[in-house]
């Protein structure tokens, strides 16, 4: 039965973004991005080491720090499998890109590009400007219960503090023209930011369809926090299987299981 775009945002609004922002208050630069808040420096002591694997991988992430507890206690972590979705109308998402120069860091965790001022969406009314996007080998999200060979997650934030996120998932094909600026001069050891030869337009990762899922998450990198608007297109993009191996080489493995989705909602959009 459709659920009433009401009753989905009254929802959406139960993880208290302003809890989640009040977690990258006074962090510099990108920290309130996925991969950058997992980095970043709190009361001038080191985050914890994690992994994907092993003593320090997702099962253990919550033992690894207090400020870790909720990826193992949440009940709106991301990622899930996207199976079973009701239709509704969650508010709609309108982009607003352009092109951006490149700006570039391997984290050690994944490649990510730091966007600069400039590129937004609106979701339902709210604002929220792209603040990085990275990739995840192989997908974090399954769909139907399958995982794809890759997936992209634009992370947003509202003038409040709030985030929301965007996924696009890859399967293997065509050359993807969009990706080689990015995967030619990715950094191949963790380090710094460095700024590259070139621009690149996000939009351009997008799929024809827009067609998407929507609910309420988490980050799916310690500390996993929640509060989270996540949208995932349903319809994957193309990637020749030579790129997919070329960030396959750097991360093997840099995806989060998929978690429970517990009593929440998933609403497929079908435009």
């Amino acid at each position: 039965m459709p659920i009433e775009r009401r009753a989905f945002l009254k929802y959406a609004t139960l993880g208290c973004a302003c809890c989640v922002a009040s977690k990258f208050t006074g962090f510099a630069g990108d920290a309130a991005a996925e991969q950058a808040a997992a980095h970043a420096a709190a009361g001038g002591h080191a985050k914890p080491h994690w992994s994907y694997d092993g003593q320090s991988g997702p099962e253990h992430w919550g033992e690894l720090s207090p400020d870790f507890k909720v990826c193992q206690l949440g009940l709106e972590q991301t990622p899930i499998d996207l199976a079973g979705a009701t239709t509704g109308d969650p508010g709609g998402i309108a982009f607003d890109y352009r092109e951006l120069p490149l700006r570039l860091v391997n984290n050690g965790h994944t490649v990510q590009v730091n966007a600069d001022p400039g590129c937004s969406c609106t979701i339902a009314g709210t604002r929220y400007d792209l603040v990085q996007f990275h990739f995840h080998h192989p997908s974090e999200h399954l769909l139907d219960g399958k995982a794809f060979e890759m997936e992209v997650h634009f992370v947003h934030r509202s003038d409040a503090g709030a985030l929301a996120v965007v996924g696009v998932f890859f399967r293997p094909g065509a050359y993807n023209a969009g990706l080689q600026p990015i995967f030619d001069q990715m950094p191949k050891s963790e380090g710094l930011e460095v700024e590259v030869a070139g621009t690149f337009d996000p939009a351009t990762f997008f799929p024809e369809s827009r067609a998407y899922f929507r609910y309420a998450g988490s980050l799916t990198t310690p500390p996993c926090s929640e509060g989270l608007t996540w949208t995932v297109f349903r319809e994957p993009v193309e990637a020749s299987p030579e790129q997919i191996r070329q960030f396959a080489a750097l991360f093997p493995n840099n995806a989060r299981p998929v978690q429970r989705r517990n009593r929440r909602f998933l609403l497929q959009v079908n435009p």
